[in-house]
């Protein structure tokens, strides 16, 4: 039992200075016509001509150890470009999970040839991973996991299914987490390991599961004898469980969480000042406001992970709440500025309009459904 705090943090005038060099780049990259603005782009934005792009600029990997091509730059500084990304809705679905998850899960528990296969493709923005957790008839009870690896000469053989895994079908691996060794009842957290999938091995199928929109992000994966080498197992065998859990601090706490309708939050405000709609804006300046604080929240726990400290807390209360804004912000502005909700659309704003209402359900599932979040944070804090 803990008591939850969160750093009051504020940027330094360098990495505002950073900022502002970030988002000079992506206006330029959009006036060219590199991409469009879209909601919830950093689920549904794919390019590897833009991954690349960034990995061009260092902008990938930012943070990890100059020896694999990283900067060795700060947390705070991912955070920067993050948000810049996010806010101007810059297609980086590809190379997401690589960069916020899998790199760092490499990092400290991968073997060092795979630090040194990995993490320069990863930092190149040509690397991407898609994370294998959830499986049919498991709900958000990950402990109930089937999907199993039995040990063979010179490797694992991988049997059973995932799914909503994003970007699978995008990705060239899958971090995958599995039971090498049968449940114990009394141990459900225990005989679990992560394997890094090809997914371009025999064995392996991908099948869509599409958004209300039509849009291709999550999918099926079936494994069905799937052959995966020693050399690609992550940390060790039977701490899977305790290695996911690290990354969910990366996966919960970020940006993301909060600015997935940002651009259209943004859209709104231009069209609400265009028609001079003063009760309007009255009403999106609150949407403004509860922003600035999640934001505030989430910023105050990239401090926390510059300093190595444990956030998980802090992540579920950030996710819980940032997730439930996102919803919220389409919830809003389809009131304030009504219309026909076309995908097609040439009008920004209607296409933004209608992925902010459509992906909408998604947001407070992935990454650990919001009952979840809160049996958490009720586990964990202590009220003063």
């Amino acid at each position: 039992m803990k008591q939850l705090q969160l750093p009051a943090f504020e940027f330094t005038e360098k990495q505002k200075e950073f900022r502002q060099i970030v988002r000079s780049f992506l206006k330029e990259e959009k006036a060219k016509g590199s991409f469009e603005t879209h909601a919830d782009s950093w689920l549904s934005g794919y390019s590897s001509e833009f991954s690349k792009k960034l990995g061009q600029q260092g902008w990938i990997g930012i943070t990890f150890p100059k020896k694999y091509g990283g900067q060795a730059r700060s947390s705070i500084d991912r955070y920067i470009i993050t948000e810049e990304l996010l806010a101007i809705g810059a297609p980086v679905a590809s190379h997401w999970f690589a960069d916020r998850q899998t790199g760092p899960l490499l990092l400290k528990f991968g073997t060092d040839e795979q630090k040194d296969f990995f993490i320069p493709k990863i930092i190149k923005g040509e690397c991407y991973f898609s994370i294998g957790l959830s499986e049919p008839n498991s709900g958000s009870d990950l402990a109930s996991l089937k999907t199993s690896a039995k040990k063979v000469e010179g490797g694992w053989i991988v049997n059973g299914m995932k799914t909503w895994t994003s970007g699978a079908h995008h990705s060239h691996y899958m971090i995958t987490l599995c039971r090498t060794t049968p449940q114990d009842p009394n141990k459900r957290h225990h005989g679990m390991s992560q394997l890094i999938v090809d997914l371009k091995s025999e064995g392996v199928s991908i099948r869509p599961i599409q958004y209300l929109t039509g849009d291709h992000h999550f999918n099926e994966v079936f494994l069905e004898n799937v052959f995966v080498p020693d050399n690609r197992v992550v940390g060790k065998i039977g701490e899977g469980w305790a290695q996911g859990m690290t990354e969910l601090a990366f996966e919960r706490s970020g940006p993301e969480r909060i600015l997935s309708t940002f651009p259209l939050l943004e859209a709104a405000i231009a069209l609400l000042k265009e028609k001079k709609d003063h009760l309007g804006l009255m009403e999106a300046s609150k949407l403004v406001s509860r922003m600035w604080y999640l934001r505030n929240m989430s910023a105050g726990i990239a401090a926390l992970l510059e300093e190595k400290k444990d956030v998980n807390l802090a992540a579920a209360l950030v996710k819980d709440l940032g997730t439930n804004f996102e919803q919220h912000v389409a919830e809003v502005i389809r009131l304030l500025l009504p219309t026909l909700p076309d995908k097609r659309s040439t009008d920004e704003y209607t296409r933004l309009l209608t992925e902010s209402i459509l992906h909408g359900p998604g947001f407070t599932l992935r990454g650990g459904t919001t009952e979840i979040m809160r049996g958490i944070v009720a586990k964990g804090v202590v009220y003063a």
